[in-house]
């Protein structure tokens, strides 16, 4: 992701006049102004509430991004964000980054729910709509429900529509499951930052209101489906309780991305159908 420079008014009232942005590509569209990141916003309310949170979360063996307030004390201005700068690039260290997930979601457990993921996706849709309807796909009864009440027209690629028919298969093969749902973050596959032995590092939480492993499966069906790991990736962490119906559940959840959202790749379905076969075999 690109962004334009962070206009001027926007650095000098996060403080940073005098200094020139750099464009990170890494750093979801931010700009390095010295020891502060700037990036865009795609949503305000959950930009703050995730600047609040990385104010005070302590998470055992990672290191977290820590907000920069305006000088009036904002978290966000005009649809920027400030963050202070963590060394490090995302790597194919895949075990390591289910580990950062289970170790993240140890110390959000105790998080209250946003009242922003209680509302239904509306139109005009926004990025954040498709990832809330997708969500809501994998786990309400009937798959896809809050798409068609939310008014968003169905897919017309030939991987859309082939997504969707997935997605249908995949429903029944869903069963009760018991572990309780709690704020985990569920986008961290390409998100977590390596600096060679050093502490992994989080820039940033995109929260959903799900059990853990269901985190952990999210990451674990982007590294099979794009990622190139390895297939036992997901027999490692077969002792995570009902693994593999929250598997089930993560590649219903990307299946379901792919199919709403305007920017999805053809190529990047073949993946997607791949660990959708392995998740069936496990079942």
């Amino acid at each position: 992701m690109t962004s334009v420079e962070p206009p001027e008014h926007v650095r000098a009232t996060f403080g940073l006049r005098e200094v020139t942005p750099v464009s990170l590509g890494d750093w979801d569209g931010g700009w390095r102004c010295g020891d502060v990141v700037l990036s865009p916003v795609a949503d305000h309310a959950r930009a703050a509430w995730s600047a609040k949170i990385r104010e005070t979360l302590e998470v055992d063996g990672v290191r977290l991004a820590r907000p920069v307030r305006a000088t009036d004390g904002r978290y966000v201005v005009s649809g920027w964000r400030a963050d202070t700068h963590l060394e490090g690039f995302p790597e194919p260290r895949h075990d390591e980054v289910v580990s950062v997930s289970l170790r993240l979601h140890q110390a959000t457990a105790e998080l209250e729910r946003p009242r922003f993921l209680v509302q239904p996706p509306v139109a005009p849709w926004m990025d954040v709509d498709v990832f809330v309807a997708a969500d809501r796909a994998a786990w309400e009864a009937v798959p896809l429900r809050t798409l068609r009440a939310g008014g968003m027209p169905p897919p017309a690629t030939p991987d859309g529509i082939r997504s969707m028919e997935l997605i249908g298969q995949l429903a029944t093969l869903r069963k009760s499951v018991r572990t309780p749902p709690q704020l985990v973050h569920g986008d961290l596959f390409g998100t977590v930052l390596f600096s060679g032995p050093g502490t992994p590092g989080l820039s940033d939480l995109t929260p959903y209101w799900r059990p853990p492993q269901w985190a952990a499966g999210v990451i674990v069906i982007d590294a099979l489906a794009w990622g190139g790991a390895d297939d036992g990736l997901l027999d490692r962490w077969a002792d995570l309780p009902e693994w593999p119906q929250m598997l089930l559940r993560a590649v219903m959840f990307r299946l379901a991305v792919h199919a709403l959202h305007p920017r999805s790749t053809p190529d990047a379905f073949p993946g997607l159908a791949r660990a959708a076969d392995m998740v069936r075999l496990m079942l």
